[in-house]
């Protein structure tokens, strides 16, 4: 009589597709989740630095009424910020970001001004900037608005009035 002494040590192939469909479908909803909050902690860091760059103006705002008479706001809206955000290059002579998380300031497709940002994604955000009227009668500062992305836009909006 033979008897079945073969041990059977390991996973039956039915076992490991098994497990590489239950890994793909947690991949599969995963993926996207995550995706997701990397672009809502982008747009929470834009917000920062644009909430940053209206605070700053105030201040120049404020220092220059103080100084002169009068408020007004500077042509370049990254002079007003005691600290440049990390990846803007003053000495960068490009009006548009060329690299992930690089901000830069210059004139857009219309020749408005405006502030750009590069995300990962490498998609670039816009807000354009208005220094206002430095002069006459009506003088008053101007707002920075935007956020405007590519062919889909939405507004976020900080006036610095």
């Amino acid at each position: 009589m033979k008897t079945n002494t073969q041990n059977n040590k390991g996973f039956t192939l039915i076992e490991l597709i098994m497990v590489t469909i239950i890994l793909g479908i947690l991949a599969a909803v995963a993926i996207p989740r995550y995706s997701a909050s990397v672009a809502k902690a982008e747009e929470a860091a834009e917000n920062a630095v644009i909430a940053s760059i209206t605070a700053g103006l105030e201040t120049y705002a404020t220092e220059k009424l103080m100084e002169n008479g009068r408020r007004s706001w500077p042509d370049n809206p990254f002079d007003a910020l005691e600290l440049d955000p990390g990846s803007y290059d003053r000495n960068d002579s490009d009006s548009y970001p060329d690299q992930d998380g690089e901000w830069t300031f210059g004139d857009d497709i219309y020749g408005n001004k405006s502030i750009h940002h590069q995300r990962v994604d490498n998609t670039v955000t816009s807000w354009n900037y208005d220094k206002g009227v430095q002069t006459g009668y009506n003088a008053d500062v101007g707002n920075i608005n935007g956020g405007l992305e590519g062919v889909n836009s939405y507004n976020r909006v900080a006036t610095g009035s």
